[in-house]
């Protein structure tokens, strides 16, 4: 049985499709060939078209297409998945996550502010925030392979096409160009430098 907390506020097309025990909070549009299984919550005011959501799932304020969700996701709030995005197992996708044509390994988690696109990320990854996915360089674009256990600090950018290996470490304010081996720990930041009592000439 499908739950409507509003129903007159959805609008749900003609072939979506719903497992059992979900709960359709108001103000949702879900169309096309849409499926949201079992248990799945959706919360309002989420845009859903060509989806398939499989069972335990939450979806909070959010926009998804053409997109693949396996069980026990977080998606949102203010998620964005464009076509192509194939989502696994108990991952979480956060507020202002944008992913399009990648696929998100299981326990992956990119939690806020990040942009992932052409990639292929492993599983329990854990993507900062303020991670960029550089897919294009103006006028093709490339791919970026994460594998299993990375860590992607805060602010980083990854230069496709890149490989990152399993166990990695990026530091936060890195810009990665080159491939990593297993276990590799990466930085590339300017070292910081203090000119006491310079700051003056500045205001």
């Amino acid at each position: 049985m499908t739950k409507f907390i509003n129903k007159k506020s959805c609008f749900i097309g003609k072939n979506v499709k719903f497992g059992k025990n979900v709960t359709i909070y108001e103000n949702n549009h879900i169309d096309g060939n849409s499926y949201i299984g079992d248990n799945c919550i959706i919360y309002p005011n989420n845009f859903i078209n060509n989806c398939y959501v499989d069972n335990n799932c939450k979806i909070y304020i959010s926009f998804l297409e053409d997109s693949f969700i396996k069980r026990d996701c977080i998606i949102g709030p203010f998620a964005r998945l464009r076509p192509n995005s194939n989502i696994s197992e108990n991952c979480k996708i956060g507020n202002f996550v944008e992913v399009k044509n990648s696929k998100i390994g299981n326990g992956t988690k990119a939690s806020h502010l990040s942009y992932i696109g052409d990639s292929e990320l492993g599983e329990n990854c854990n993507i900062g925030c303020g991670v960029i996915f550089v897919n294009y360089n103006g006028k093709e674009k490339q791919h970026i392979k994460i594998g299993n256990h990375v860590f992607v600090g805060s602010n980083c950018n990854l230069i496709a096409p890149i490989e990152i290996a399993d166990d990695s470490f990026i530091c936060a304010g890195t810009t990665v160009t080159e491939n990593t081996q297993k276990g590799d720990f990466v930085i590339g930041r300017v070292r910081q430098e203090i000119k006491h009592e310079k700051a003056k000439k500045y205001w």
